[in-house]
């Protein structure tokens, strides 16, 4: 497969870096972006509120295991990772328009899926996310289209790709400004399709969106992708907004900036999202299993746990890790809660790194809050976390394509 030069990946991955940590519309860094600049790690396989404990099983006590990553395959700016039930494939998301099955060790050199042609991947922009359903019969992508606006379309998946000609839009959603457009889609332990969008852009978030509820910006979505009636979706009933005038049904947590990823723990079904920062905190937050919905995440009253634009924030939920822009940090990367067998020191433990540092860490139950433990590995532009079906975990570079977190 051709790759571009690294050069031009490595530029392409600093304002991918820059418009996640916080901008206005022009693309210039915005108020406090001072971690946008710091160089990206290096790449390589480098080895040796609530809290964790009250959202179920923190894991083992002690200290966690040392890791190394081992890179298992190059791509054109690895952004996501798939997978699908029943299939032992890897599918990686190419931030440009494609996805590309990793069989048996070796890249597929056939597309699952290309929409290259209608996908706009400058800055944020692009195929930004993939969830198959439940039964794996369907292929579900969230992408920036040529104008700039989010696109959540399915395809029937049939003999190992994607039915391009049976595509059908679910999600159109208008997006002012060309950053903050989140991206990640995940289906939840009750078998609907959670969609993460950004507050819309530029910087601050002008328009008020993440704390208004008649708009899905600044919003994680709950919906059944399957249509009803003339809708090409479902809202579910027992959604917390459903029914409610001047809100949308289709609101599960709202006061998100930019929830670039999220995921389920396997173990309990608590919800962890890693929300990327203004330019002051990089935020991870969690609701436990059981939760009905209706969470506010604080933005843009506050950034992490501090005060931003002031005033209230209803039923404000605090996160349960933030840190600073310095040291080289510049936006989250939010990971999984470590389910697998291989690495059974791990276990229960949330998995995350910064885009810009790369350092993979673990968050563990400290005495008053949490604490952030380096495991060992550091990869330049840490764009995404994956697990497979055995729930042991992966992470792709936009530089250097997919790695797989083994036993230091």
């Amino acid at each position: 497969m051709r790759l571009r030069p690294l050069a031009v990946l490595a530029a392409t991955a600093v304002v991918f870096a820059a418009a996640c940590a916080g901008k206005d519309d022009t693309g210039s860094p915005g108020p406090g972006g001072d971690g946008t600049t710091a160089a990206p790690a290096t790449a390589g396989d480098a080895g040796p509120g609530a809290s964790p404990t009250t959202a179920g099983d923190a894991g083992p006590a002690g200290k966690p295991p040392r890791l190394r990553a081992t890179r298992l395959a190059s791509f054109d700016q690895a952004l996501a990772l798939a997978v699908r039930a029943g299939d032992d494939a890897l599918y990686v998301v190419e931030k440009g328009g494609r996805i590309r099955a990793l069989r048996a060790g070796k890249v597929d050199p056939a597309p699952v899926l290309d929409v290259s042609g209608v996908v706009s991947d400058a800055y944020e922009q692009g195929l930004l996310g993939a969830a198959f359903s439940p039964d794996g019969t369907l292929l579900y992508v969230n992408y920036t289209d040529r104008a700039g606006d989010t696109r959540v379309v399915e395809y029937p998946f049939e003999g190992g790709r994607a039915v391009a000609a049976s595509a059908r839009v679910v999600l159109a959603v208008g997006q002012p400004f060309a950053n903050h457009n989140g991206g990640n889609l995940v289906f939840g332990p009750d078998g609907f399709l959670y969609v993460g969008l950004g507050d819309g852009g530029s910087g601050g978030d002008p328009g008020g969106n993440a704390q208004d509820l008649a708009t899905l910006l600044g919003k994680l979505l709950r919906i059944d992708p399957r249509p009803s009636g003339n809708r090409p979706y479902t809202v579910p009933a027992d959604n917390p907004f459903a029914g409610r005038a001047g809100a949308r049904g289709e609101i599960w947590a709202y006061g998100l900036r930019n929830p670039w990823r999220f995921s389920f723990d396997a173990g309990t079904g608590a919800l962890w999202i890693g929300d990327v920062g203004q330019g002051e905190r990089e935020e991870i937050s969690m609701a436990a299993a059981g939760s009905k919905g209706g969470e506010n995440y604080g933005w843009n009253r506050y950034e992490g746990s501090r005060p931003y634009a002031g005033g209230s924030a209803a039923g404000l939920v605090p996160p349960v890790h933030d840190y600073a822009r310095d040291d080289g940090n510049c936006a989250v990367t939010g990971g999984y809660v470590y389910r697998g067998e291989r690495l059974a020191a791990l276990r229960g433990r949330y998995v995350f790194a910064d885009f810009c540092k790369g350092e993979v860490l673990a968050l563990v139950a400290g005495d008053g809050g949490t604490e952030a433990t380096p495991l060992g590995p550091r990869i330049e532009s840490l764009a995404s976390f994956g697990e497979d079906a055995a729930r042991e975990l992966y992470a792709l570079s936009l530089t250097s394509g997919l790695y797989r977190l083994d036993p230091g």
